[in-house]
């Protein structure tokens, strides 16, 4: 697994070994020991959720204060924008964001960390999106940041299709509204 650093300290793109031929492929999507010698995260995950979704539906950007979550994500079929922004208050990079496009094709997974907000949109016809989580889910710490904030000004890649939004993400709070960790 090769690790790759982004402009957010501790998010990390992994990119896995992939064994190919005619046959098709084969890499391992997860083993705690290398995630932890390599990677240097030594986190338990307690959960895996499996998102499919169509083309246009963005789904974020939300976080959770308490029980708060470690998120290792992929896409196994499609693409997605993903995107991360950071959200501790003592952090250098307090406020800024990432956007990683994630696809089948690719194999690249993305690790963020606890302290983050995180969201995505479907840049294929439709895409199925996993991802393992290091606490449960626990909808009454749930938060959202709205994903058009200005003050974050991310570009979702939205220039060829129309967007589809959950009630909750349409209410979203803007950044400056938000609870930081």
């Amino acid at each position: 697994m090769k690790v790759i650093e982004t402009s957010l300290k501790d998010v990390l793109i992994l990119e896995p070994k992939v064994f190919g031929d005619e046959r098709g492929f084969f890499f391992e999507s997860w083993n705690q020991n290398t995630f932890k010698e390599v990677a240097g995260v030594n986190e338990r995950f307690v959960q895996d959720n499996h998102s499919k979704s169509q083309k246009g539906v963005l789904r974020g950007l939300h976080y959770q204060l308490e029980q708060s979550q470690g998120k290792l994500v992929r896409t196994v079929t499609g693409v997605v924008l993903d995107v991360v922004v950071d959200l501790r208050k003592s952090s250098a990079t307090f406020g800024e964001h990432i956007t990683v496009e994630l696809s089948a094709e690719s194999h690249h997974q993305l690790w963020i960390p606890a302290g983050f907000a995180h969201g995505f949109v479907v840049l294929s016809e439709s895409a199925d999106f996993l991802y393992k989580t290091t606490n449960y889910y626990a909808p009454q710490h749930e938060q959202c940041i709205r994903w058009d904030d200005p003050d974050l000004g991310i570009d979702w890649k939205l220039k060829d299709f129309s967007l589809s939004l959950s009630e909750k993400d349409k209410q979203g709070n803007s950044f400056r509204e938000a609870t930081y960790f």
